[in-house]
């Protein structure tokens, strides 16, 4: 049976959507993926990554974060 773990679940300030995160473990092939499913209203997108997509997205991401607000990165408004 696949298992599924929660990662993080947030609501964006602007826009409303709802942004959930889980880790899937199938275990027909035993390979784990990062879900992500993003729902507007009633539409949901879902994504499932690798690891290595889920860091090129990640550091993407943080980079475009850091020119944005340095100090957001820290944990700070």
């Amino acid at each position: 049976m696949d298992q599924i773990t929660k990662l993080d679940r947030f609501r964006v300030p602007l826009g409303g959507q709802e942004i959930e995160m889980q880790q899937v473990d199938y275990e027909s092939g035993g390979i784990s993926l990062l879900r992500i499913r993003i729902r507007e209203r009633s539409r949901f997108t879902v994504f499932e990554i690798d690891a290595d997509t889920a860091a090129r997205w990640g550091l993407a991401l943080m980079q475009w974060a850091q020119k944005q607000s340095p100090a957001a990165i820290a944990g700070q408004p």
